[in-house]
């Protein structure tokens, strides 16, 4: 079956979360009085960040507070150790919270972890 897949996240501030993802260097897929949209990685998967008073009725249940735990981590490849680094502090910059620092993840792998300003997490891996 041929599909399109993206994924839908809540916020609770959509300027917020605008600032931050341009501010790290993703470019935004469109917006509205309800959402933010970004484009992630070389083929383009898209993230919707909805208001959360909006999405949680659509799912049929409560979001979790993505700041109390884990729900679900991407991942994003950098080319060098240094893009690595680079990612770190353009996150810190753009008000992201650094969740792990750079370090080695056995051999071969190197990356670290960081939330956005309402607690979606992610990796960034020179593999």
């Amino acid at each position: 079956m041929k599909t399109k897949i993206w994924a839908n996240f809540g916020v609770q501030d959509l300027e917020r979360t605008t600032a931050f993802y341009k501010k790290i260097g993703f470019k935004q897929n469109g917006a509205s009085e309800q959402l933010t949209s970004f484009f992630f990685g070389k083929d383009n998967f898209i993230i919707h960040f909805f208001l959360k008073d909006v999405l949680e009725p659509a799912m049929k249940g409560p979001i979790v507070d993505a700041k109390a735990g884990n729900e679900i981590i991407f991942t994003l490849s950098a080319d060098t150790k240094e893009e690595v680094n680079n990612w770190e502090k353009a996150v810190q910059e753009a008000g992201g919270t650094i969740v792990s620092r750079p370090e080695e993840f056995g051999e071969g792998y190197y990356g670290f972890v960081f939330a956005d300003p309402d607690g979606h997490r992610f990796n960034v891996f020179h593999m």
